[in-house]
């Protein structure tokens, strides 16, 4: 985690298809990115943006490394090619019983993440995520931006495992 003035963090990555589809995604998109989107000088700069401030329904490009943590994301129109599309913004709730407010751990974030965003999944693209041709990933809360700024947020992000998005995701039924 970032260590920043006011809202900056950083969140943990999970995937709901694994780390190495995210890893192999990333690099197919940093490799075949101007063969599918044109000349460079044409497509719109990404605007860096907090992973605190994501809102659902905005288009991300790849990350440029993969990486455990993350503070900021590269936001651009959904009209553009892109690999990712935030749908949700799940607040993390404990299990019945757990009382406290101490860290849950990875595997807890990550567990909760998937179900949830699974969940939330058909809401927005209007298609079961099992019937669907695209994924979901998401960004969990790191230890220390759970500890320093009360963050309790999971961002779920639809992805692909390959050819980027020129559209959104939203009611596509794909």
């Amino acid at each position: 985690m970032a260590l920043a003035l006011h809202r900056r963090t950083v969140r943990r990555v999970g995937s709901a298809i694994g780390y190495a589809i995210g890893a192999g995604t990333t690099a197919v998109c940093l490799t075949g990115c101007s063969w599918f989107s044109g000349s460079d000088a044409d497509a719109p700069k990404p605007v860096e943006i907090s992973v605190l401030d994501v809102q659902p329904g905005q288009c991300f490009t790849a990350q440029q490394e993969v990486q455990a943590e993350i503070a900021t994301l590269g936001s651009i129109p959904c009209d553009t090619p892109h690999q990712q599309e935030s749908y949700a913004i799940v607040d993390y709730q404990p299990p019945t019983g757990v009382t406290g407010d101490a860290f849950p751990g990875d595997a807890d974030l990550k567990s909760y993440a998937d179900a949830n965003c699974a969940q939330q999944f058909e809401q927005y693209v209007g298609i079961s995520y099992l019937d669907s041709s695209l994924f979901f990933t998401y960004l969990v809360p790191s230890a220390r931006g759970w500890e320093q700024n009360d963050d309790r947020s999971i961002v779920c992000f639809i992805t692909t495992t390959g050819a980027e998005l020129t559209s959104s995701a939203k009611a596509s039924k794909q």
